[in-house]
């Protein structure tokens, strides 16, 4: 297994999903997405795992002005916008090689171990 969590330390969903799997006993790697965020690969990865990038936006986001944009623009300059705006994804995003998840899904998780 191969976890992958990517959150902000201020994120209470994701310290919920650090101890969820430290709990467990079961290795991850946390990404800060302040200093590095999902990569093209890692983001076209986590939309097919979760049916779409409008699943993995969050419209409760500080960024509202950005969310509103991206939400108007045109479907090939959607994604460029988000990868290059973060912010607006809902945390953690937690990757289990092809498999994973947006916010706190510890029922998904369990089924991963």
């Amino acid at each position: 297994m191969n976890i992958q969590i990517f959150g902000t330390n201020k994120s209470s969903d994701t310290k919920k999903a650090i101890r969820f799997f430290k709990e467990r006993n079961i290795k991850f790697q946390l990404v800060d997405m302040k200093e590095k965020g999902l990569s093209k690969g890692e983001f076209s990865s986590v939309m097919q795992a979760v049916g779409g990038f409008e699943n993995m936006l969050d419209e409760k986001c500080k960024d509202s002005e950005t969310l509103t944009l991206i939400k108007y623009l045109s479907p090939e300059d959607k994604i460029p916008k988000i990868l290059e705006n973060q912010q607006v994804l809902r945390m953690p995003i937690v990757r289990n090689g092809r498999e994973a998840t947006i916010g706190y899904a510890p029922e998904v998780w369990k089924g991963w171990s």
